[in-house]
């Protein structure tokens, strides 16, 4: 009777015990090196994701449609690697693990707005197929607020939904768009409505990328109509004109 033959090894069993080295331009380069940290496809939009604050793994699975689960397990697993990104449990009670940007990842921030500035007039026609969220409008919109006085909470409602920025002088500093109570590299906007807004605008979608492409300055905007301003504060009055 003929020897039975044994089944080959998996390959995947012989290189579990190998690690996985990141494939890398291998160019001394600073544009290759940083490409080497942030080039994969979904990273800089979780970036964005991050810029908002501290999230959940299924809250950035939410809020990134067409990421697969195991790519954004193994871009986060990636970005804590370059220290860009860190994972930390949330005090009890919650048992809940959330993902937050170091400060060299939230040194991205002008990059993300230098590219939302690049990108903007690739929005002129929405595809049927493309998805979005309100808070993707805070980086484009905040380039057109830049020239506020008056510090404050700007609350903005769009009709896809409602976020929300830190305004004025300081806030627009050296250490980026920062939320009252953040650290120097906290986050940028935030998610929802504001606790307690300074003053809210409501516009369009479209009015806000006119705003963020120089189409239009947010005071012509408030003068024809299209951008209404809620509020009785200094904050609301500058962005009246008054």
């Amino acid at each position: 009777m003929p020897r039975q033959q044994q089944p080959a090894e998996r390959p995947a069993a012989r290189s579990a015990a190998r690690p996985i080295r990141r494939r890398s331009y291998d160019q001394f380069d600073a544009t290759a090196r940083a490409l080497d940290s942030v080039g994969d496809r979904w990273t800089l939009l979780i970036v964005r994701e991050l810029l908002g604050g501290p999230r959940r793994y299924t809250d950035l699975h939410a809020d990134l449609p067409g990421v697969s689960t195991d790519v954004l397990a193994s871009r986060l697993k990636d970005m804590e690697q370059s220290g860009l990104a860190l994972r930390r449990k949330l005090p009890p009670p919650s048992a809940a693990s959330v993902y937050e940007l170091t400060e060299r990842g939230h040194g991205l921030l002008p990059v993300l707005a230098a590219l939302a500035e690049w990108g903007a007039p690739a929005l002129a026609e929405r595809r049927p197929t493309d998805a979005v969220r309100a808070h993707w409008f805070a980086l484009p919109l905040l380039g057109a607020l830049t020239g506020l006085t008056r510090e404050g909470v700007l609350e903005v409602r769009l009709d896809e939904g409602e976020f929300h920025l830190h305004v004025g002088l300081r806030a627009g500093g050296g250490a980026g768009f920062v939320l009252p109570g953040a650290e120097a590299y906290g986050a940028v906007y935030g998610y929802g409505p504001a606790d307690r807004p300074d003053a809210r605008i409501v516009l369009g979608a479209e009015v806000c990328l006119d705003l963020a492409q120089g189409g239009a300055t947010l005071t012509e905007a408030v003068k024809d109509g299209r951008v209404e301003v809620l509020g009785d504060g200094p904050l609301a009055a500058e962005l009246r004109g008054e």
